[in-house]
């Protein structure tokens, strides 16, 4: 551990972008986490007198149409964005590495099946794909999980197999297999985590881009409902009073957006880094 601890440090010292993007990616962690608890005012409250206000000592990033604070919106937000992102993600790398992987190892028929079913997804404008199946399957939280999952499987099935395929006849696999290891164990506990070094960078960009879906979905009026404070509906909102000056309600909620997705975009060659061995020297 003190090892890695000190790897990891040796990183981020050599990387000054990527220290300040996990030092973002952690401060968004942190308010996800203790978020709701901290923020000044009720983010679904609302108080029509004192609605479009501009940013103040009372009210950091000003208040909404209803009457409600922008900033505890925004924080509050935080909390359900990531959570469908690392959901999705989570999801979408659990079940797309070990497809890959199986299909890189074996070959075959099941190859390509799977080859083709990822051929015939990909075909499709991935976010587009995304809205026709939250539309067909209702605006909820679990299916905006589902649907970006799904759009996410095929980078995973792709790259796993890619990587696994080109180690499967390694020196090291062959060894593994001859120690009586089964199939499934030489994949479990040999391949996959000699490719989870190279997945690190599509799974932190794939964080950025599934957060960017989901506000994507919302700000169309498919993803999270109101009043539910979401950093795609604050925009969506917001839209309607840039004409009339009212810049906050778009610019704060838009700011805490562009932040996550270029932190954890920026974060991806950081943690390859760090999780590749080969760097340990």
């Amino acid at each position: 551990m003190i090892a890695v601890l000190r790897h990891t440090g040796w990183v981020l010292r050599g990387n000054p972008v990527t220290m300040v993007a996990s030092f973002g990616a952690l401060v968004l962690i942190t308010l996800a986490i203790v978020g709701p608890w901290i923020v000044p005012y009720d983010p679904t409250a609302s108080n029509v007198p004192n609605a479009l206000m501009p940013p103040s000592a009372a009210h950091w990033f000003g208040t909404d149409q209803l009457g409600r604070d922008v900033f505890s919106r925004v924080i509050a937000a935080t909390r359900l964005d990531l959570a469908i992102a690392a959901s999705a993600v989570s999801l979408s790398f659990a079940l797309g590495a070990m497809i890959g992987a199986f299909c890189g190892y074996t070959g075959g028929r099941l190859d390509r099946w799977v080859g083709r079913f990822v051929d015939v997804l990909m075909a499709f404008p991935l976010f587009v794909l995304a809205m026709a199946m939250v539309a067909a399957l209702g605006n909820r939280v679990e299916n905006i999980i589902y649907a970006t999952a799904i759009i996410n499987l095929p980078f995973y099935i792709r790259f796993a197999r890619a990587e696994v395929n080109v180690r499967r006849n390694s020196g090291w696999v062959e060894a593994a297999r001859a120690s009586g290891n089964s199939h499934v164990r030489v994949v479990m506990l040999f391949l996959l985590p000699n490719v989870l070094p190279a997945m690190a960078v599509q799974i932190s960009l794939n964080l950025g881009w599934a957060i960017l879906n989901a506000a994507g979905l919302s700000f169309l009026g498919l993803g999270v409902k109101p009043p539910t404070p979401e950093w795609g509906i604050m925009v969506a909102e917001g839209a309607r009073f840039i004409t009339t000056g009212k810049w906050w309600l778009v610019v704060f909620p838009g700011a805490a957006l562009m932040t996550a997705v270029l932190c954890f975009n920026l974060l991806g060659d950081g943690l390859r880094d760090i999780l590749d061995p080969r760097m340990r020297t």
